[in-house]
């Protein structure tokens, strides 16, 4: 999904020309709609044993649209909305908290590092494909390009469900008191401060390529803007994280929510090679250390190990409602004649620093209960 921006770009002067950028965020944002929300419950499944069924099936689910993707035909939008959008986010949405919340039955005293190591992951494949789409379409055309990395998809899950298991037992089949999770308040403030938040993160990582592409930029930074933007989520999903069990995941993360919010101003100052790169770099890192935190904050208010995946999961699912609208209403804003960028920016960069402005009163009410100022 974060890789979007690729398809975003090639859909809007290609083969869904015929449409406007926010038709085509529909695609995207759907994607990240069905994989953050589906972790609610994906979540509770994984929490009463169902790992790998919701592995196998999420897998076998992903793969196949993806190959389905491939036979999309140009100007065909519902045929790219249904098994990019639907098809693809759905099996994303079984796979991805699982995925996350196994890393709380390894690690107690570094788990935001370590689900910060799996969330890399992400970020290092989004850093490839973008490369891999973009010389692809070029040179052998949309569907082969798909399906080269449908089959890459294909191999790299199989990898997955053979070597990931569980280790603790599952909670079984009682009941979760989602009672008591719904009724924490500190939670349900950081749970609407995440939404703000992801409500204007990936407006860049939707839109970078589309605004280098129109600013004239050299191809080479019309490619590899994307790329740099995510290689450093690499290190944005890591070393944050490794500071988040120094220092606290609370304290990290409103540091990079603050920080990405403000950064996004930067973007319209970004007509150049140099300029984009260094937007490039450290908007990538920073949102790239907010998007692995959220989940090991989540987990901080959890009673117990069989609410983790509860915990993290309503955060997503709240978060997925921001990423099912952010894009396209930045693509409705964006969208003029002279496609009007400031509105975009002021709207990811507003909503970014009121959700972290959120965040800040969730941590400083659970400091108070706590009694500590490492949260």
């Amino acid at each position: 999904m974060q890789s979007f921006g690729v398809y975003e770009n090639f859909y809007t002067l290609d083969s869904l020309s015929d449409h406007p950028p926010s038709d085509i965020a529909w695609i995207g944002s759907l994607q990240g709609f069905l994989l953050f929300g589906g972790g609610f419950f994906s979540g509770q499944l994984f929490d009463r044993g169902y790992f790998k069924q919701l592995m196998m099936g999420g897998s076998l689910l992903f793969v196949f649209c993806s190959f389905m993707l491939s036979l999309a035909k140009p100007h065909h939008y519902y045929q790219n909305f249904l098994a990019q959008g639907l098809g693809m986010g759905i099996g994303m949405g079984m796979l991805f908290m699982p995925s996350l919340s196994i890393a709380s039955h390894y690690f107690r005293r570094r788990r935001a590092l370590a689900m910060g190591i799996i969330l890399s992951g992400g970020s290092l494949g989004a850093a490839i494909y973008p490369i891999m789409l973009n010389h692809l379409f070029a040179s052998v055309g949309f569907a082969w390009a798909v399906r080269a990395q449908s089959f890459l998809y294909l191999g790299l899950l199989i990898i997955s469900n053979l070597i990931m298991k569980t280790r603790l037992p599952a909670g079984g089949k009682k009941d979760i008191d989602l009672k008591g999770v719904l009724t924490d308040v500190p939670y349900l403030i950081c749970t609407a401060g995440s939404f703000f938040v992801f409500w204007g993160l990936f407006v860049p990582y939707f839109y970078l390529q589309l605004f280098c592409s129109k600013h004239d930029l050299p191809t080479n930074i019309v490619t590899y803007g994307i790329t740099i933007l995510n290689i450093t989520g690499v290190l944005g999903r890591t070393l944050p994280n490794f500071l988040a069990d120094v220092f606290g995941p609370f304290n990290v993360t409103i540091a990079t929510g603050i920080i990405t919010g403000a950064l996004v101003f930067m973007l319209l100052a970004s007509k150049s090679v140099a300029a984009t790169v260094v937007f490039a770099i450290l908007y990538g890192f920073t949102s790239g250390g907010f998007v692995s935190l959220i989940g090991p904050v989540a987990a901080t208010f959890a009673r117990n190990i069989n609410e983790v995946g509860t915990r993290m999961g309503f955060v997503t699912f709240v978060s997925s409602f921001a990423m099912l609208t952010g894009s396209p209403i930045s693509g409705a804003l964006l969208h003029s004649p002279q496609y009007f960028w400031l509105r975009p920016v002021l709207f990811s960069a507003v909503v970014q620093l009121f959700g972290s402005g959120l965040i800040i009163i969730s941590r400083a009410m659970q400091a108070k209960k706590k009694g500590t100022w490492k949260l």
